[in-house]
């Protein structure tokens, strides 16, 4: 079970969002790759990144920032926003990404998802982000009409590294995590899941360790870790105790 810290990038800052609005961001640090470092020292083993003008535009617009963040640290980044070709994808992953993670692209052309796959094992992680349990795209600016388990199970056997999925209507306000739709996708589809979207507390951590959320990945943090609502220290503890115990 994986803490990723995360680091959403808008004009080159580290942000966060409320509700996935652009206008609603609140800078936490003007440097990205120190923030990478930051999180590194505290001990956390993965970064998980998303350039959010990159995924409204539809092409990167933070790769300087991307790009510092993996001169600056040595643990694996997975990046997503904006990536949406295979041209794309091996640009990125030639600079040093772990993976890639493909959101709008996965809906409007899966077969590219799975050609990436193909190219990239184990370098290509889908990106599922819903409102109201359907799939929304363009950075969350438009909602389509598909279920976020329909479209996963359309990358059964394709060789996808991890979904990562996040309910809109928690992320940024820390309401804490939507457990029972996230353990019912990840029950759903054979790929392992990463919940995002809420992660609010040491309640939250806690939860992670549950048995019916050890079909997971891992979850993600980013407002609670930037405001101190969860201390890094205490929350990987728990992770690695937890570890211990089932193995």
């Amino acid at each position: 079970m994986i803490l990723f810290p995360a680091i959403d990038l808008k004009q080159g800052q580290c942000v966060r969002l409320k509700l996935g609005e652009m206008d609603s961001a609140t800078v936490y640090n003007a440097d990205p790759a120190a923030q990478a470092r930051a999180f590194e020292e505290q001990g956390f083993e993965w970064l998980h990144v998303v350039d959010l003008d990159g995924a409204f535009a539809g092409e990167s617009r933070n790769g300087e920032a991307v790009e510092a963040i993996l001169k600056a640290t040595k643990n694996p980044v997975q990046l997503g926003g904006g990536i949406r070709s295979l041209a794309h994808i091996e640009a990125w992953l030639a600079k040093g990404l772990a993976r890639v993670i493909l959101g709008t692209v996965a809906v409007r052309d899966p077969d590219l998802v799975k050609e990436a796959c193909k190219a990239f094992p184990g370098k290509v992680a889908v990106g599922i982000d819903a409102r109201g349990g359907k799939v929304a795209v363009e950075g969350w600016a438009e909602a389509s009409s598909l279920g976020a388990i329909e479209l996963a199970k359309k990358f059964e056997g394709a060789g996808v590294a991890a979904i990562i999925y996040t309910d809109i209507d928690r992320d940024g306000v820390l309401a804490g995590i939507n457990w029972d739709a996230t353990i019912d996708l990840a029950e759903a589809v054979s790929i392992p899941v990463i919940a995002s979207g809420g992660l609010a507390s040491i309640a939250d951590i806690v939860r992670m360790t549950m048995p019916d959320a050890r079909r997971l990945e891992g979850a993600i943090s980013g407002r609670a870790l930037y405001d101190g609502r969860i201390d890094p220290e205490e929350a990987l503890a728990i992770l690695r105790e937890a570890r211990e115990r089932a193995a």
